[in-house]
């Protein structure tokens, strides 16, 4: 097992390789990790929609989840929430800042549309009427819970969350085997969804999910704007998910390990 030191220095050349690929390859990669978190997420919505209640619930969500970011991990892909560690070979001067925002953009974007393109299909398909209308319900539910959050509970719960998903990151780095790997980031992520702490990229899939839900099932959505996804939701996580990423967690361990 690699020690926290050396992981620091292995993310050193990664978050310095990932700011070098090219525009092209850089967004494709973030259309696969935005539709392997899409999957995941719908994964935890099936497997959770007729749960006894809302503490059950979570809780097997969180045990399916997870199966997102081992597959971006392991599978290879470009996540904008896992991407803000590249502010430590910014900081360490082994990456620039501009190749750093090249990524977060590129991969943002790519993210979104992978995550759409899920929640399209899964829509389109009639998923969602998976026992009885009951997952199409729960879906539009979460998506209106999410699309009507307050900045300051969007920007909190989007700190906590990345400290979270970088640590599942950070962690997944100390094995060299799948098995490791595995287990190193289940466990983080599993806390955050059980926490209901809030994953921009994974709202790419949440709220046009609820949308699409609403408007292919004929169901009632009230409170469900394109607004609120854009500016009421995904404006105040993704600022936190960078905080927490970033900062708590990459710039801390760029002064404990790294700083000369």
């Amino acid at each position: 097992m690699k020690s926290p030191a050396e992981i620091a220095v292995k993310y050193e050349s990664i978050g310095k390789g990932k700011t070098e690929l090219s525009a092209l390859k850089t967004f494709l990669l973030g259309i696969l990790a935005g539709a392997y978190i899409a999957l995941g997420g719908l994964g935890s919505q099936i497997a959770s929609c007729t749960a006894a209640d809302p503490s059950s619930a979570r809780l097997i969500s969180s045990v399916v989840f997870p199966i997102g970011l081992f597959m971006v991990l392991v599978g290879g892909a470009e996540l904008f929430t896992g991407n803000c560690l590249i502010f430590i070979p910014v900081l360490s001067g082994k990456a620039k800042f501009t190749g750093m925002l090249r990524n977060w953009v590129l991969v943002y974007l790519g993210n979104m549309v992978g995550g759409f393109l899920i929640a399209l299909l899964a829509a389109t398909s009639h998923i969602y009427s998976f026992a009885n209308n009951a997952l199409a319900e729960g879906v539009i539910n979460t998506a209106i819970t999410k699309a009507n959050i307050s900045f300051s509970d969007g920007l909190l719960r989007g700190i906590l969350c990345n400290v979270l998903v970088c640590l599942a990151v950070w962690c997944s780095f100390s094995a060299d085997e799948v098995a490791g790997k595995v287990l190193a980031l289940w466990l983080p992520v599993m806390l955050f969804i059980i926490c209901g702490f809030e994953h921009c990229v994974a709202n790419m899939y949440f709220i046009p999910a609820g949308m699409l839900t609403s408007a292919i099932y004929g169901l009632p959505a009230e409170g469900l704007s394109l607004f609120g996804f854009f500016v009421t939701n995904l404006i105040p996580v993704t600022i936190g998910n960078i905080i927490g990423g970033s900062i708590c967690v990459g710039a801390m361990y760029y002064a404990i390990y790294l700083k000369k």
